[in-house]
């Protein structure tokens, strides 16, 4: 049943109030540790909206609960690309060398994780991953906790499991929550990224001139010593333009994050910029485009600053190689 006080002030109300008392009382009904409660407002004069105007009406409407969330999503923007990365780098390097490997199964494996990956779609790739990683996840829990279950898991186009299967379970915490969906969202950009990376690798390993491959066997190095001491530090090099590469896609494949169901800046641009009527605190037309101005001048000022990181990164690798770059470094300092 809905609280009695609930019942008496959507008497009367307009269509618009109405939809929004419903949301409210929904959110009254669920367990208290999944509701948000707004926070209180940053600033005193913030208690009464209705009666703000210019500047401090910006300064308390800049400073809700959902634009310090807005805020946040870039931080989590960023620690998704400074995770990702090292990870999708693992994969691809593990990738290269599995394709380099003289064990068939092991070199097919590698080669066919890049193709695989590399030939699907990533939106595709981004839908299809994280519900079959979901529910892989699920139904193994489901086994080892509901031995029992005398059900089918597939029921037409339901995927039912036990409660205690879920993944996260409903009595978790909010942030359990999140860092679960935020997790999948890190293996699915590093199986993706990590393919394009180990194509990238693999073409990097073939780069590096075999006379040295040969030289390093001639002083007696083992294959794998020679791997490791010769072939893997001068590959760089050559990797580093193509990774460069993915590292400019990665950064605009962030958005991509919206459909996982991560509450990122894209999320919260077309929340916030959407038209807002009377029934909220702080109405306004749509804004949008200025919204998504903000975040054009965000993803331009990351990739200008990687820019120049990469430009260093790239000049210091060449020192002492027989590249084109360190043979202009060498006339230089000559």
């Amino acid at each position: 049943l809905r609280p009695v006080a609930a019942t008496h002030r959507d008497r009367g109300a307009s269509p618009g109030r109405r939809d929004a008392i419903e949301a409210e009382d929904a959110v009254a009904d669920r367990p208290r540790h999944q509701i948000r409660m707004p926070p209180d407002p940053m600033f005193a004069y913030c208690a009464d909206p209705d009666t703000l105007q210019g500047l401090a009406w910006a300064s308390c409407y800049l400073t809700t609960g959902k634009h310090l969330a807005f805020y946040a999503s870039f931080g989590t923007v960023l620690v998704l690309l400074a995770v990702t990365a090292p990870v999708a780098l693992a994969f691809g390097f593990g990738g290269a060398m599995a394709a380099r490997s003289h064990f068939p199964p092991l070199r097919w494996f590698g080669k066919g994780y890049t193709a695989i990956v590399r030939g699907v779609p990533d939106i595709a790739f981004f839908l299809f991953f994280v519900i079959a990683l979901d529910q892989g996840i699920e139904w193994l829990r489901h086994q080892v906790k509901c031995p029992d279950w005398d059900q089918p898991v597939r029921q037409g186009n339901d995927f039912v499991v036990c409660a205690q299967a879920k993944m996260p379970l409903s009595t978790s915490p909010q942030w359990v929550h999140e860092t679960y969906g935020f997790g999948l969202a890190v293996i699915t950009f590093a199986i993706v990224f990590g393919a394009f990376a180990a194509n990238v690798l693999y073409g990097a390993m073939r780069s590096v001139p075999h006379a040295q491959i040969e030289t390093a066997e001639a002083y007696g190095m083992t294959r794998r010593q020679a791997t490791w001491r010769i072939l893997v530090p001068q590959m760089w090099i050559y990797a580093l333009p193509g990774l460069s590469n993915l590292w400019m896609i990665l950064i605009k494949a962030t958005p991509l994050l919206f459909l996982l169901g991560v509450e990122d800046i894209v999320y919260w641009a077309r929340e916030l910029g959407g038209q807002k009527t009377s029934i909220y605190a702080y109405p306004h037309p749509d804004w949008r485009l200025w919204y998504f101005v903000a975040l054009l001048v965000f993803y331009l000022g990351l990739t200008r600053l990687s820019e120049i990181a990469l430009a260093r990164l790239t000049r210091r690798l060449s020192h002492g190689q027989a590249t084109l770059a360190g043979e202009e470094m060498r006339r230089a300092g000559a």
